[in-house]
């Protein structure tokens, strides 16, 4: 496919199977679903589900730092959680990164997620180019 790049940062933790940390089509950049990995130790994060849903967010900040996105340029987004009773304290945690006007946003109660995590998110963002010069 014509256009179709890679993206990866050192920051977030490596894919662990066949797929990219993100994918950028001309001005778009789609980030794969980021669980709780610490970057540097491949393992989940130790600590709450807010830890975890921090850690989500600081993996898909630094990929999309990665594209020349960030979470303002955040179109669409979709959570995954285990227990659907976690909603409140994923979004308490969420608002923190992301402000009006939000982004679309599914969030799908799922029956398990790799390594034990809690959460999963992925997103869709722009590309905001800067001017050369």
């Amino acid at each position: 496919m014509s256009g179709l790049s890679q993206v990866e940062s050192s920051r977030a933790p490596a894919a662990i199977g066949p797929y990219s940390q993100a994918v950028r089509v001309g001005e778009w950049v789609f980030v794969s679903g980021q669980i709780p990995l610490d970057p540097t130790t491949g393992m989940l994060v130790e600590g709450d589900l807010s830890r975890q849903m921090e850690r989500v967010l600081e993996n898909i900040g630094a990929i999309l730092a990665s594209a020349g996105s960030g979470f303002e340029q955040v179109v669409k987004s979709t959570l995954y959680l285990v227990d659907m009773n976690d909603f409140t304290t994923v979004n308490e945690v969420y608002a923190r990164c992301f402000k009006p006007p939000y982004p679309a946003r599914a969030t799908v109660g799922v029956a398990a997620l790799p390594k034990g995590a809690r959460v999963e998110m992925d997103v869709v963002a722009h590309i905001q180019y800067e001017s050369a010069g």
